[in-house]
């Protein structure tokens, strides 16, 4: 096809051929281009918001308005992402020591940041001060006496508590790992017992996040300790959770039915979530070298836990 060009005198059409097109704009004519605006900080919170409450409008749908039946689907919720955990224990069967201590340390700084965030604040608005730091003192010390009287095996510190010569190593392990859950459990039932739901569903989150590294933790090192294979390895870490779903529901149901023990109840559990954190998880990702990794990972875990409970609550 023959191309030709014919701009006619003090015309701007051009001819492709015989069709004649649409003038060009001449100099200083026709709209600049202008980028499309970026979202606003407003913008990406409100966006944030509708999420939220879409999740929320979900969540009550399923399990209706009783803070009992919503801590049990907490505990349940929290559980599944144990499992989760558990089975990830096929694909990263090489997963390193390295690489789980500092995951470990990322779900140490998500604890601690709820642990703040999320009973200790709400605790100071419903109760004031001295219920809270009561609870605390309460929380904390009862798993220390706990720690030293239940028997349980750490895979690097070894056995603790009264000496059980009966009880299979198996059984050991699982008793370190289910007082190690059971603090967690009981603070996602102690949320949602408290009747604000966004708050406890950003704890419920969180809670639900260090499970997943938790289970895959507790796979992994039940299998390097020779207690089976690879799938006996998975229901221990699946076995050592499920203490969480009867706590939650106590939690939520206690604290709904005596609505002047919320305060307390909210910093014990509070309490034996950092006993945990500083008894049990800190000291394990710091024995085999790698506690700058854990640091960082614990750092890490604290930006992004403010971040979900800022955006999200």
């Amino acid at each position: 096809m023959q191309v030709s060009y014919h701009i006619p005198p003090g015309k701007s059409t051009f001819f492709f051929g015989d069709t004649p097109h649409q003038p060009l704009p001449r100099k200083g004519e026709g709209k600049p281009f202008a980028p499309a605006p970026l979202q606003s900080e407003a913008d990406v919170r409100y966006n944030d918001i509708k999420t939220m409450d879409a999740f929320l409008h979900w969540f009550t749908h399923l399990t209706g308005p009783n803070p009992a039946i919503q801590g049990l689907a907490g505990g349940v919720i929290i559980t599944l992402f144990n499992m989760l955990g558990a089975l990830l224990v096929f694909p990263l069967r090489n997963a390193t020591q390295k690489v789980l201590d500092t995951a470990l340390g990322f779900a140490a700084g998500v604890m601690l940041t709820a642990c703040y965030t999320s009973l200790i604040l709400p605790g100071f608005k419903y109760g004031g001060l001295l219920p809270v730091l009561a609870g605390i003192a309460l929380g904390a010390g009862l798993m220390d006496v706990g720690d030293h009287l239940i028997p349980h095996r750490h895979f690097i510190r070894g056995k603790e508590g009264v000496p059980a010569k009966r009880i299979k190593a198996v059984w050991l392990f699982i008793f370190a790992i289910s007082l190690h859950n059971m603090p967690e459990g009981l603070a996602v039932g102690v949320g949602f017992g408290s009747g604000d739901l966004k708050d406890a569903l950003v704890l419920m989150l969180a809670i639900g996040i260090q499970n997943v590294i938790e289970g895959l933790s507790v796979s992994l090192s039940a299998l390097s300790a020779g207690l089976g294979s690879r799938f006996y390895a998975t229901i221990v870490g699946i076995r050592s959770g499920l203490v969480e779903i009867p706590l939650a529901f106590l939690g939520a149901w206690a604290v709904h039915l005596v609505r002047p023990v919320l305060p307390y109840a909210m910093g014990f559990a509070a309490g034996a979530m950092l006993y945990v954190i500083s008894d049990e998880i800190v000291p394990e990702t710091h024995r085999q070298g790698h506690e700058r990794l854990a640091t960082l990972g614990t750092i890490a875990g604290v930006i992004v836990m403010l971040y979900l409970d800022m955006a999200l609550s």
